[in-house]
């Protein structure tokens, strides 16, 4: 992060890869220094902003677009290509993390009936990922020593309620799957932009969202090796969809 000037900001994948129209068009953009570019970049930003302001009706996009320059601020000072580079470099690093296991549940809303699970699109996935943490930490309790997770949550004020009380319930009932042995407590909710490690799960997310909306396989053949594996399959990762689905996902997971 700090190649790119970026040491104590959040790497929040989605607002990094947005094209930043304002850098279009600053003539010479990419030969500047970062100091100038950022300038040039606020001055066309604050600019956009006051001819909104004088808009008749235009409060509300001057409410978003000044929400859009807060989310993104940190990165102007980077090329499209730069930022790109930045999150391949750190999608490269999370692929060699040989230590890191990846758990996650991609669901195609079009073959998703809530009414026969019984819970919401967001509830499915947590239960998902809840289950396969817990028989992951089983699968390596083999041995006298047991081991035990924690389930660490981006804050939301309210997901944090609605997954506490699942995994109360979890702890009580178990999943549909398993029984909850492994996994202490209910999620610990922190605040992403101080929390490196839910940045690099951001990250997963994004790019397995974009593996299986848009075939975009470039930051996903990078973080993919990480998914958890179990008797020649990968088990740590499932796509929710149609039975003919042949994906990469779908075919590793057996």
């Amino acid at each position: 992060m700090a190649r790119y000037n970026l040491a104590g900001h959040e790497l929040h994948t989605a607002w990094i890869l947005r094209p930043y129209i304002e850098q279009e068009g600053i003539p010479g953009f990419d030969t500047m220094s970062y100091a100038a570019r950022r300038a040039s970049v606020e001055r066309a930003r604050n600019a956009q902003l006051l001819k909104l302001q004088q808009r008749r009706g235009g409060h509300k996009a001057y409410r978003q677009a000044r929400k859009n320059y807060e989310k993104s601020d940190a990165y102007i000072h980077l090329t499209q290509r730069e930022r790109f580079k930045l999150v391949e470099d750190v999608a490269d690093k999370i692929g060699l993390w040989g230590f890191a296991r990846l758990f996650a549940e991609c669901i195609d809303k079009l073959h998703f009936d809530p009414h026969k699970t019984h819970r919401t699109v967001e509830e499915q996935a947590f239960e998902q990922v809840v289950s396969r943490f817990e028989r992951y930490l089983s699968n390596i309790n083999a041995g006298s020593q047991k081991s035990y997770g924690i389930i660490v949550h981006d804050n939301n004020e309210t997901v944090a309620k609605r997954h506490t009380l699942l995994m109360r319930n979890f702890h009580q009932d178990g999943t549909l799957w398993t029984r909850i042995e492994s996994i202490i407590e209910t999620p610990m909710f922190v605040d992403s932009g101080l929390t490196s490690m839910v940045q690099a799960a951001d990250l997963c997310a994004y790019a397995l969202r974009r593996f299986v909306e848009n075939k975009n396989t470039n930051l996903f053949a990078r973080i993919f090796p990480r998914a958890d594996k179990y008797g020649g399959n990968t088990v740590g990762v499932r796509h929710y969809s149609s039975m003919s689905c042949s994906c990469q996902i779908c075919d590793s997971h057996g």
